[in-house]
Parts: structure tokens; C-alpha cells; sequence
């Protein structure tokens, strides 16, 4: 009886390692520029093989209307971490560059911090994008860019400590890029340190495509096409940590592809028949292969919530490219060109590519897998932004937010994951890289603006002389109309009075105090 007792002490003194529900391993992997209609799960004759991507869909559920709470990269990743829309901070448009001043306030919550407030290990591996603390040679920090173009980084010391970056917003460790890899500077950044200082200089990148001339300070023997690998390695690595550890692992993974510049490694050249992008998105498929794998070898598959999207829409995209502000005819552009030559869709069908308002611009693909709580096999139509991460992941783990106004914007989807609910979202609100706001409502959709407010044209429609003045804004009814076509503005007055006073109250308040 005696050794009995021993015995049960010693078993509950021990640290709980099996499947706990409240504490699942959780892995992000975040995608840049990957559209909808690129996986296969998604969009059945795409050009680019995927078939990790469709085992992930396959052993959990895949959700068909997931959006992104911005078009563009920077805004997004600010609100993936902290629940709250990064419009309401001092970037309100547009993106920042690789030494821009950190985004993240020092005191908010973001999903690291709270996860690491309750007992789990977190680790950061890719592209941040969310601004670091950089200094000049003489010392002073380096404020925003401003209107000026991507910073060269040639007046930056590079042996001092980075602040204000991954390690400092909750992360235990972090290894990548400070932003993407059309902007300086070319070198990895492990937890406050370069890993190697960057010496040399360059303006040109050879064997990959590339829309717009870079330049910028670069470590010796930095090689573009071996960073997505790179990412794949360390990732690998944090998960392989994990074979019988007690603290669970929070693994946030923010890729550097397909973004520009599309640089697949050569073992990746012609696995799909969409060029040089297409074979990108392949190699992005075998990342998250590698991580599936590694999760089964550390044999921590069934309690980890895997989750995989997109940081807003594809960019190779064919739409309206040769229709200027004007709704007139200009020649078409590169990427136009190249779209047309392989006949691959990024985004499907739905209208726009990233940056815009339209649907190209923020719909992207959503899966979660978690074997312990998620059936497999299913899709559901449910709205839910990249916004709602911060709230599920901190119902999940019965974590606290009271904490500033992280998780303001935040609906949680649990109980869509637990099939308790169809619907947790009342709307969406979605922001273009030119500051235009939408808003989403059922099957309708208000648009604060006549154009795309991104990339595609027209852009923007101006007034012109003899022109019959336009509708101020759009409607559209994306059930009826899902490639928004119809603008229903002038038909709708009403509709559009009481959207718009849900918008500015969103706007003046938050997303939950404005259901």
C-alpha cells in the first residue's frame, strides 16, 4: 500500500505530456502572396501540384470564405498577432520596408505572449515584416521610410542589437528576414543578431522573376533561392525539439513565398505547369510537407492544431490588367503576359489580385487540422477572418485578454472547429494597400470607394468632363454576383446608409462592440 501511494505521488508530480485539448501544439504557417485558387483543394485544375496541402485539407476543414483583414502583408501579420486591425495604429496604408520601426506597441498582447503566459515554448521562423528597432552609424534609430522608396540599408550598424522585433513581442526564439525579399536587407536575423554581417552590395537579382529593380546591402553567400529551404530547416528543427517535451510548442511560421521575387531552388524547377510561380508554390507545398512529416516523427501529429493560409491574394492573377483609371485600353503588362502564357488562375475566379478591395485581394485559403478535436474531410462556408485566430487560440486555451485592446477586432471559430456552430462572425471588414475600406455583411458586400484601391485597374475612377458623374461607392451581392460585376450603389440607398454606420462604428469603437 505504501509503495502504492510512492507510486500515485510520484505519477501526478510528473509534467502532463499526453493529448490535453486546452493545450494543443499549435503551428502557423503563413504563406505571402499565395491565392485562393492555387492549392489544388481549392481550385480542382490548378496548374501547380499541392498534395500536402490537400492531405492538410483532407484530415481537418477547409474553409471556402477566409479572409485577410488587409490586402497586403504588413497589415495582415500585425493582426494575426494581436486580433486587433492594424489600421488603428500609425500605418493606415501600405506596407512598411526591412527597417522600418516596430509595429508591435511594447505593452500589447500578441498570440505569443499569451501563449507563452501559459507555459508554452514559442518560436518564430520566416519573415517577420512587422519592423524592427534598427540604428544608423551614429546611433540613431531609424524612424519610417516615409514616401521614399525601400532603404538600401548602406548607413545601417549592423553589429548592434535589433529591438523590438520577435523576441521582444513574446517569442522565445526567432530566426528569418526582417521583411520580404524584394527590399534590404539581404541577410538572417537570429533572435537580436545578423547571423552574418552583410558586407556587400548589390542591385541586380539573377534567375528569378522580378517585376521592379532592387538594391541593398546583402551578407556573403546569401542566396535567395535557398531561404524557403532555410525556413523549412529551422522549422524542422523547433519541431523535432518537441519529442517528449512537457511545454507545448507554439511554432509561427510566416514564409517568404510565393511572394516576389519568385525564386524556386532548382530541385523545384518543372514540378508544375505554371512556370516559374507555379514551381514556387510547389516548393511552398513541400515546406509544409516537411512539417506534416516532422510533426508525425516527433509523434505529436494528433494534439497539434495545425493552421495554413495566406497573407492576403495571389498577384498572378489575369484581370482588367489593360483597363486603365479611365475604364479606357492600355497595353497589357508583364505580368498580364505571363498570366495568359501558362493559363493559371491564382486567385480562381473571384475578381482582383492582392492589394485590392475585390475578393482576389483578401480571400485565401483557410485549413486547420487538429486529429484530437477537428473531424476530417470537411469544408464549411462560414466567414472568418486571419483576425480571429487571436480569440480561438485564446479560447481554446482559456487564456486571459483583458490585457490593452489586443483581440478587439477577434470573433473566435472554436466552435465552428467543433462543429457546435455554423457561424461565429457577424462581418468582415477589409482594407485595401491604398487605405480603402469594405465591409461584408451576409451576402453583401460596401465598398468606401469606385475602384480597386490596389493594383488592379481601374484603381481609381476620376471625374472628366462630358462623363456622366459614377456611383460614389459599390455594392455588390457576392451570392448572386460572387465576381462583382453588378454594382447595386444607386439601387440600394438604404442598405448602404445602414452599412455604412456599422463600418464607422467598427471603425470609432471595435468589432465586437459593433455587432
Amino acid at each position: 500500500m505504501k509503495n502504492l501511494l510512492i507510486l500515485f505521488l510520484f505519477s501526478i508530480s510528473l509534467p502532463v505530456i499526453g493529448n490535453d485539448p486546452t493545450r494543443p501544439n499549435i503551428v502557423i504557417i503563413l504563406a505571402d502572396d499565395m491565392g485562393w485558387g492555387d492549392p489544388q483543394c481549392y481550385q480542382s485544375d490548378s496548374k501547380i501540384p499541392t498534395p500536402h496541402l490537400n492531405r492538410l485539407a483532407a484530415g481537418g476543414i477547409k474553409f471556402t470564405d477566409a479572409h485577410t483583414p488587409s490586402s497586403v502583408c504588413t497589415p495582415t501579420r500585425y493582426t494575426l498577432l494581436t486580433g486587433r486591425y492594424c489600421w488603428r495604429t500609425s500605418l493606415t496604408k501600405g506596407v512598411l520596408d526591412g527597417f522600418g520601426p516596430p509595429l508591435i506597441g511594447k505593452d500589447e498582447l500578441t498570440l505569443a505572449g499569451l501563449l507563452k503566459d501559459q507555459g508554452y515554448r514559442t518560436a518564430c521562423v520566416g519573415k517577420w515584416h512587422l519592423g524592427m528597432q534598427w540604428h544608423d552609424k551614429d546611433g540613431t534609430p531609424l524612424k519610417e521610410r516615409g514616401p521614399q522608396r525601400f532603404r538600401p540599408g548602406d548607413n545601417v550598424d549592423f553589429e548592434r542589437d535589433i529591438t523590438g522585433g520577435p523576441v521582444d513581442v513574446g517569442f522565445d526564439s526567432y530566426f528569418g528576414i526582417s521583411a520580404s525579399l524584394d527590399m534590404s536587407p539581404y541577410c538572417y536575423i537570429r533572435n537580436r543578431r545578423v547571423e552574418s554581417l552583410p558586407t556587400e552590395y548589390h542591385d541586380e537579382i539573377k534567375g528569378t522573376i522580378f517585376l521592379n529593380g532592387v538594391s541593398g546591402v546583402k551578407s556573403p553567400g546569401f542566396d535567395i533561392h535557398e531561404v524557403l529551404s532555410r525556413f523549412g530547416d529551422e522549422a524542422v528543427t523547433e519541431i523535432e525539439k518537441q519529442k517528449g517535451a512537457a511545454a507545448p510548442l507554439f511554432l509561427y511560421l510566416p514564409l517568404n513565398s510565393p511572394h516576389l521575387p519568385v525564386s524556386p531552388s532548382a530541385e523545384s524547377k518543372g514540378k508544375s505547369q505554371a512556370g516559374d510561380y507555379g514551381d514556387f508554390v510547389w516548393e511552398t507545398d513541400q515546406v509544409v510537407g516537411r512539417v506534416l512529416t516532422a510533426l508525425d516523427t516527433a509523434g505529436i501529429s494528433d494534439n497539434t492544431l495545425i493552421l495554413f493560409t495566406s497573407d492576403n491574394g495571389g498577384l498572378w492573377h489575369w484581370w482588367d490588367f489593360n483597363a486603365d483609371d479611365d475604364g479606357g485600353k492600355i497595353p497589357l503588362t508583364p505580368r498580364a503576359k505571363y498570366v495568359k502564357e501558362f493559363g493559371h488562375q491564382s486567385n480562381a475566379d473571384w475578381r482582383g489580385t492582392k492589394a485590392d478591395i475585390y475578393e482576389g485581394g483578401h480571400r485565401v485559403p483557410f485549413l486547420i487540422r487538429w486529429p484530437d478535436v477537428i473531424e476530417p474531410n470537411q469544408t464549411s462556408d462560414a466567414l472568418v477572418e486571419l483576425t480571429d485566430v487571436f480569440a480561438t487560440v485564446a479560447d481554446i486555451t482559456r487564456s486571459k485578454t483583458d490585457r490593452g485592446t489586443s483581440g478587439m477586432d477577434s470573433f473566435s471559430f472554436l466552435p465552428i472547429l467543433k462543429n457546435e456552430s455554423k457561424e461565429t462572425r457577424p462581418f468582415s471588414v477589409h482594407h485595401s494597400l491604398a487605405g480603402v475600406f469594405a465591409l461584408r455583411r451576409d451576402h453583401w458586400k460596401l465598398v468606401e470607394g469606385r475602384g480597386s484601391g490596389g493594383f488592379t485597374r481601374p484603381r481609381n475612377f476620376r471625374e472628366l468632363p462630358g462623363k456622366p458623374d459614377k456611383p460614389e461607392g459599390q455594392l455588390y451581392h457576392l451570392k448572386e454576383d460572387p465576381r462583382e460585376q453588378t454594382n447595386l450603389w444607386n439601387s440600394e440607398s438604404e442598405r448602404i446608409e445602414t452599412m455604412s454606420k456599422t463600418l464607422e462604428k467598427i471603425r470609432t469603437t471595435s468589432a465586437r462592440d459593433a455587432i
